[in-house]
């Protein structure tokens, strides 16, 4: 059964003719996903679309507070996060999710669900390597794994399982956010979710 809608049954014709889908972009810390799928927002919005972005700093601070960095705590946020853009996107929303979700099985959990609602979800691989996420290191994490200071970094000392046959892979490393957006968006458009 599926959970609880937000929105009313009492919709008009125009609203439900609104297709909404989820754009899990996955890949290593500091490769370019947040900002790509703030770019890919504005384009969206642009466009007249109902867009929520789901970061994974703000649903580990508000949604999964207290859960940690092992593999079953990881699992549960993925999820989490999943469970909520699913409903969301089942609601004619279009929901860019720029979290790491470093194991494919919590990936493949989370397209299962869409799937069996009905509820179309797109996987983008932001496939920039290691070594220039390292350089980029926009929260300074790589620096602190490297000093010593944490450990259990994705890609450096934690797994990262990449997908194998990802609905699109941008090599970000090769392109500006801008572009890697309208490629998303080509995507979406070719799939007929726009």
């Amino acid at each position: 059964m599926r959970a609880a809608r937000l929105m009313s049954d009492e919709r008009t014709p125009q609203e439900n003719d609104v297709t909404g889908a989820t754009v899990w972009l996955t890949g290593l810390p500091s490769a370019g996903k947040t900002t790509i799928a703030h770019e890919l927002a504005a384009l969206l919005r642009a466009e007249g679309r109902q867009v929520e972005l789901l970061d994974g700093d703000e649903i580990r601070e508000f949604l999964s507070a207290g859960l940690g960095f092992g593999r079953e705590d990881r699992h549960t946020n993925v999820q989490r996060i999943g469970f909520v853009a699913e409903l969301l996107a089942s609601n004619g929303v279009l929901v860019l999710v720029p979290v790491i979700a470093p194991y494919a099985d919590s990936r493949d959990a989370v397209r299962k669900r869409h799937q069996q609602e009905g509820t179309a979800y797109v996987e983008v691989h932001v496939a920039t390597p290691v070594e220039v996420c390292s350089v980029r290191d926009v929260k300074g994490l790589y620096a602190k794994q490297a000093a010593g200071e944490i450990s259990g970094l994705t890609g450096v000392d934690d797994p990262y399982e990449e997908p194998e046959s990802p609905d699109l892979r941008i090599a970000a490393q090769d392109c500006s956010a801008a572009r890697a957006a309208d490629s998303v968006l080509a995507l979406l458009t070719e799939r007929g979710l726009l």
